[in-house]
């Protein structure tokens, strides 16, 4: 397995970043799209299989005496979306967050080139995200009848108990909570990108991204776009609870960006702009410069 350089993977991350704002418009949402979708395939992924594994109490998302297990399933599988978004060359905007900024460092880009990067990427990523939680919400969390009534299956209620633990975040505290976890959440993701980066075969991208998206997950941080399709995903598979009063008032189209998508996503940026991007940058910039 080749191993490139810290040095290399830098220079590399900016070359990436440099390709990347040079797309058209309408390929950065495509590709953002196909990364949405992709990490919401994770997200499903690792709904399915967490379910029944917390502790009885439907009130916490996560449990209490299973809590350490269920975090460690959901880690285990979600990184199965950005495997495939690294692979197959999709556009992820917590990714963008470090590469495109690595791109005006290196190469000189534009800020207005990175930014236009960022807007029409995210754009992608929650079209895509949005478009999965509905198949997944009409599909395996939903059981219909003969009359196309249909009752919420375990892996349904487990969805709303995640989208209700998203949108927990209340005050100001709830925001900095929210904030905080999205840098630590997008440091570990840029630093599965780094990883990605150093080996130039499947299987040494497969290893490097996946050991630090496994961490981020069973930590508990906070991904803007995996919370695209973890949020939606409960809104619409509460329209199938019939009894109004487990209705999640928290879990609604409003609430998912005032206290969780908006924080987060200004974590993410952070975390992947100053915590690897900049700090890279100063780090290996005299070696960068050296192999031009």
């Amino acid at each position: 397995m080749v191993f490139h350089p810290p040095v290399a993977i830098t220079a590399k991350a900016g070359d990436a970043g440099k390709y990347k704002v040079g797309l058209p418009a309408w390929n950065m949402v495509l590709r953002g799209f196909m990364s949405g979708a992709y990490i919401a395939m994770g997200a499903a992924l690792a709904t399915v299989c967490s379910t029944g594994i917390q502790a009885s109490d439907p009130t916490l998302a996560f449990g209490t005496a299973s809590a350490g297990f269920a975090q460690l399933i959901l880690g285990a599988v979600f990184p199965v979306g950005l495997i495939i978004t690294v692979l197959t060359g999709a556009e992820l905007f917590t990714g963008d967050a470090m590469l495109a900024p690595m791109a005006a460092f290196i190469h000189k880009v534009t800020w207005t080139q990175v930014l236009n990067l960022w807007l029409w990427v995210y754009i992608g990523n929650f079209i895509g995200s949005v478009v999965f939680a509905y198949i997944m919400a009409n599909g395996p969390f939903v059981s219909f009848d003969a009359a196309g009534v249909g009752t919420l299956t375990a892996f349904g209620t487990r969805a709303i108990a995640i989208a209700k633990a998203k949108t927990a975040y209340v005050g100001l505290m709830g925001f900095w909570s929210a904030f905080l976890k999205g840098i630590a959440c997008n440091w570990l993701v840029n630093l599965a990108i780094l990883l990605g980066i150093c080996a130039d075969d499947a299987v040494g991208k497969f290893f490097g991204i996946w050991f630090p998206i496994m961490a981020f997950v069973a930590s508990g941080f906070e991904h803007s776009v995996a919370n695209m399709y973890f949020i939606p995903a409960g809104i619409f598979a509460q329209g199938f609870v019939t009894d109004p009063t487990k209705i999640v008032a928290s879990v609604n189209w409003v609430t998912m960006w005032t206290a969780n998508v908006i924080p987060v996503t200004l974590g993410n940026i952070v975390g992947g702009l100053l915590f690897v991007g900049v700090i890279y940058w100063v780090a290996f910039r005299k070696e960068i410069a050296a192999l031009k």
